[in-house]
């Protein structure tokens, strides 16, 4: 299919110009390809790595939930150099989809994370810019028995601050890094919120508010919605499609 295509397709269904965010983020298109689109790679991160890997498995768009200009507008230089010329000389389309994709209610990082937990969303906290990103639902579990499903669902040890009731019942599930919206979490009467990390003071505000607090790692609470992305556009259009998996451990 033509990449313009599948970009007003992508534009639309993550409602790009709706949903705010960082100024940092440029969801959308970031880098043109000039090649019809065949196979459809996905990354958390639009690293060198990742891109490299992507030329390599002959990919001709790659869809990125963390895109290229988070450093803000710097010189084309270096890394940042060396990035934007793997994708230009390979011809290799990017696409990043940021708090979109968060928050989108098919394919997103929040909504799928708290399906794997056994969490169907009943409603939503956390307003960024005037817009509710984080989902909750409800659960009825002891705090450490979360705990373990998380380990089990992220494939790595979670860290929990137990701040709150013994017993979780109200969930709420914002990946990345949601540990500034402890105190959203609260006003909305969780008991725990699932998230992928937080500052240092985020443990004092977990405990002193009374909230239990998971952090599961930045980059393994949002490898969900890339992949759910890529699979879903590669059925809709007849493509194949693959996620590059370059975790951080963070």
């Amino acid at each position: 299919m033509e990449l313009s295509e599948l970009i007003r397709y992508l534009d639309g269904y993550l409602n790009i110009v709706e949903v705010p965010d960082d100024d940092r983020a440029w969801n959308g298109l970031q880098v043109e390809g000039r090649r019809p689109v065949e196979r459809v790679g996905a990354a958390v991160d639009a690293s060198e790595q990742s891109i490299a890997e992507a030329v390599r498995r002959e990919c001709d768009v790659l869809i990125v939930h963390h895109g290229l200009f988070w450093d803000g507008g710097v010189p084309v230089t270096g890394r940042r150099y060396r990035r934007q010329r793997l994708l230009i000389e390979s011809g290799i389309a990017l696409y990043g989809s940021h708090l979109p994709l968060d928050v989108h209610p098919e394919v997103g990082n929040n909504v799928l994370l708290a399906r794997a937990l056994g969490v169907e969303p009943e409603g939503t906290f956390g307003a960024y810019r005037g817009v509710e990103i984080g989902y909750w639902g409800r659960l009825g579990v002891l705090r450490e028995v979360l705990a373990a499903r998380l380990d089990d669902v992220l494939g790595g040890r979670v860290r929990l601050i137990a701040g709150g009731k013994a017993k979780v019942d109200r969930v709420g599930v914002l990946t990345g890094a949601g540990g500034a919206m402890i105190g959203a979490a609260l006003a909305a009467g969780l008991d725990a919120l699932v998230t992928g990390e937080g500052a240092h003071h985020t443990y004092f505000d977990a405990v002193e508010g009374g909230l239990n607090v998971y952090y599961g790692g930045h980059y393994a609470t949002e490898v969900w919605g890339v992949r759910a992305l890529a699979e879903h556009v590669a059925g809709r259009f007849g493509l194949s499609w693959e996620f590059i998996d370059i975790p951080t451990g963070l």
